[in-house]
C-alpha cells in the first residue's frame, strides 16, 4: 500500500557527525504480537543518523506490576531494565506507556535507594518515546514515503504518552509530510481506549463501554486507517473495530512513518481481503 520515494530517505539535518547510541526497548507486545514495529523503529532511528542496539537482558519495564500495586516487583524490574540501559546515549521506545514507566516512575520506585536513586533518574532524562525523540531530539522534519493514493488517516493518543510525556504533536508533524494522507481528527482524539493496561482485564464490562464509544467515534471520521503509538491501544481498538465487522485499518505510526507495510495490518481492510 505504501512505497518509499526514491532518493533521500528522510528529512534530517544534523551538524554532529558522531551517531548517538540509542539502546532500542522493543516492549513485551511488539516482541510477542508485533515484531515488524520493532523493525520499523530501527530503520527510522537508523535514517535519524543513530547507532542502534537491542539489549539481550531488556524485559518488561514493569509497568504492569506498578499498577497493580506490587512495588516490591515494580523495583526488581526497574533495576533490570536500568542497568541494561544505562551504556547508551539514550534510551528510545515505539510506546509512550513503557517510556513513560522508565521516565516518571523508575525515579519514584528508586528514590530512596542510595545505590540506585541517581541511576534511575540518569536512565529516566534520557528516554523517549519514539516519534518524540526523532521531532524533539534528532529535529526529523520528515520521511520521504508516499501513499499511492489519497488517505484518510486518523491518530489516537495513548493516555500515557500524552498526559506523562506530552506527546501529541509530534507524530502528527512526521505524518503531516506523508504525500497523499489527509490527517483527521477524532472528535475526541485524547479519550481512553478502554485499554489501560490491567484495567480492561480487570473491567471488562467497563472496558468495553469505553472502546465501543472510541470505535464510534472512529467510523465517524470516516477514516481508512487508524494509527497510534501504543500497541495495548492499537490491539484493543482493532479487536473491537473487527467485532463490529469495521474495515478501518489498524496500524502502529512507525510502520507507516517508516514506509514499511509489508506485514498484515493489525485488523483492517487487507484482513478482509485475505
Amino acid at each position: 500500500m505504501f512505497r518509499r520515494l526514491a532518493g533521500e530517505e528522510a528529512i534530517f539535518q544534523d551538524s554532529n557527525s558522531t551517531p548517538p547510541t540509542v539502546g532500542l526497548f522493543v516492549t513485551c507486545l511488539v516482541d510477542l504480537f508485533r515484531p515488524a514495529v520493532g523493525f520499523a523503529s530501527i530503520k527510522l532511528l537508523e535514517e535519524a543518523g543513530c547507532q542502534i542496539e537491542v539489549p539481550d537482558t531488556q524485559t518488561c519495564c514493569g509497568q504492569p506490576a506498578f499498577n497493580a500495586g506490587h512495588r516490591e516487583e515494580a523495583v526488581t524490574i526497574a533495576r533490570q531494565v536500568i542497568a541494561a540501559f544505562e551504556p547508551f546515549d539514550y534510551v528510545v521506545a515505539p510506546s509512550g506507556s513503557c517510556a513513560a514507566t522508565i521516565r516518571r516512575h523508575y525515579p519514584e520506585l528508586l528514590a530512596d535507594d542510595p545505590k540506585w536513586s541517581s541511576r534511575a533518574e540518569a536512565v529516566a532524562s534520557k528516554t523517549y518515546e519514539l516519534t518524540s525523540f526523532l521531532t524533539d531530539v534528532r529535529s526529523l522534519a520528515g520521511v520521504k514515503v508516499e501513499l499511492p493514493e489519497k488517505t484518510i488517516a486518523i491518530y489516537h493518543d495513548s493516555c500515557s504518552g500524552l498526559r506523562e510525556l506530552g506527546v501529541k504533536t509530534q507524530p502528527r508533524s512526521l505524518l503531516g509530510t506523508i504525500e497523499n494522507l489527509e490527517l483527521k481528527e477524532m472528535e475526541e482524539p485524547e479519550v481512553c481506549c478502554g485499554f489501560g493496561g490491567t484495567f480492561c482485564t480487570k473491567y471488562p464490562a467497563i472496558s468495553e463501554v469505553i472502546v465501543s464509544a472510541k470505535t464510534k467515534d472512529i467510523d465517524a471520521t470516516g477514516a481508512d486507517l487508524l494509527l497510534a503509538g501504543d500497541m495495548g491501544c492499537l490491539m484493543n481498538m482493532a479487536g473491537r473495530l473487527r467485532r463490529e465487522g469495521r474495515r478501518t485499518e489498524v496500524r502502529h505510526v512507525v510502520e507507516i512513518l517508516s514506509g514499511m507495510t509489508e506485514a498484515p495490518p493489525i485488523a483492517g481492510r487487507q484482513e478482509d481481503q485475505s
